[in-house]
């Protein structure tokens, strides 16, 4: 594990580094997609790991890492000559060299690259900048080891700059002989169009209830009956499932839920005491949450005016709190622009550094006003 003393950037708090995280939910199709390729003898030389964050896209990658290095070619024949069977799995038992050397952050064969420290400020920048490309350069002009395989893995691409990007399409224009470059991103749609052009995409779609709770109990989380409220308000990343749990999300939702099922009469405690919460000393990663959520249940219900169906519910109370307050395409409209209004406005009280407590019953009383309007 890390000894740095900074956090990780491609870490997420309370859950297990990606290199450390064994097994993958969910993404079967990815992970035999890629194995066809490699059987095949036919594997590109750089992939793009999409989707949601937190989906599982960096677990993916280290798993192909792991295999890449472990594994010789399908065509590069056994003891006496015979080609080696079709490999079914990326698994890699954890014993094997090079898992063990991957986890110590020492294979020679893999390169990864992410966000650094910066040398005169001393904090993570919030770019990969060129000297990343640069060190990369150097890595490439070594001798190869162990059968001349290298991997190198980018999380996440997305935050490549300029310089870098540039210097990185060169490799990918020109590829290394036996290397495999790994990228993942959030959003594809910020990467080079040349760059994506290069790249064999693997797109990862949101995990089900089941498997979000085989995913968290990886992480050390029991959900229990909370996975399938868990799946439904995080998208299905596993990443955004574990940040709800760690800061009571699913208790944070329900006060919301609780909020709008008095309007339009507004229960002006409940707010006042949800201000209040919000604006205590170290609340901004709850503060952070009550946004993402009240933004989550504004969709739902521009969405359930739209198609006059309720989404699947996370608490048993929402139906009828969404089928009231949304009944009709109008209503579904109304809401939808008061998310875009609330954003804008949250936007702009963080950038004048607002009192939390005044931003949160600003947007209250938004919500009061939009219901109030029907």
């Amino acid at each position: 594990m890390s000894e740095d003393p900074l956090p990780e950037p491609d870490r997420i708090d309370g859950a297990p580094h990606p290199r450390e995280t064994t097994q993958l939910f969910g993404h079967d199709v990815a992970e035999e997609t890629f194995l066809t390729a490699f059987n095949a003898g036919r594997l590109h030389h750089a992939w793009l790991l999409s989707g949601p964050r937190g989906i599982g896209k960096a677990t993916l990658a280290w798993r192909l890492a792991r295999f890449l290095l472990a594994t010789p070619d399908a065509d590069s024949g056994g003891l006496f000559g015979d080609a080696l069977p079709a490999r079914d799995t990326l698994d890699v038992p954890s014993d094997h060299p090079v898992a063990r050397r991957i986890l110590a952050g020492s294979d020679p064969g893999l390169f990864h690259i992410r966000r650094a420290v910066n040398e005169k400020t001393g904090r993570l920048r919030d770019q990969i900048v060129a000297d990343n490309v640069r060190d990369l350069n150097r890595f490439l002009g070594l001798s190869a080891t162990d059968g001349g395989r290298r991997v190198v893995l980018i999380d996440v691409a997305d935050e490549v700059n300029v310089q870098a990007a540039n210097a990185l399409l060169k490799m990918l224009e020109e590829p290394p002989v036996r290397t495999t470059f790994l990228l993942v991103s959030h959003q594809p749609d910020r990467l080079l169009p040349t760059i994506r052009s290069r790249c064999r995409d693997l797109r990862l779609m949101q995990l089900s209830a089941q498997d979000m709770q085989s995913a968290l109990a990886q992480a050390g989380i029991e959900a229990g009956a909370d996975a399938a409220a868990l799946a439904e308000l995080s998208g299905g990343s596993a990443g955004e499932a574990v940040r709800l749990h760690n800061l009571d999300g699913l208790k944070i939702y329900a006060e919301l839920l609780n909020l709008f099922a008095s309007l339009p009469r507004l229960d002006r405690a409940r707010a006042v005491k949800l201000a209040d919460a919000s604006a205590a000393r170290g609340a901004e990663e709850k503060r952070d949450i009550l946004f993402y959520l009240l933004d989550l249940f504004l969709a739902r219900l521009a969405r359930a005016g739209a198609t006059g169906q309720v989404p699947q519910p996370v608490l048993p109370a929402e139906p009828e709190v969404l089928s009231r307050l949304s009944a009709t395409p109008q209503q579904g409209r109304a809401w939808a622009d008061c998310a875009q209004e609330i954003s804008a406005r949250v936007q702009h009280g963080r950038a004048v550094n607002l009192d939390p407590a005044a931003l949160v019953l600003d947007t209250v009383f938004k919500l009061q006003k939009t219901a109030a309007s029907f």
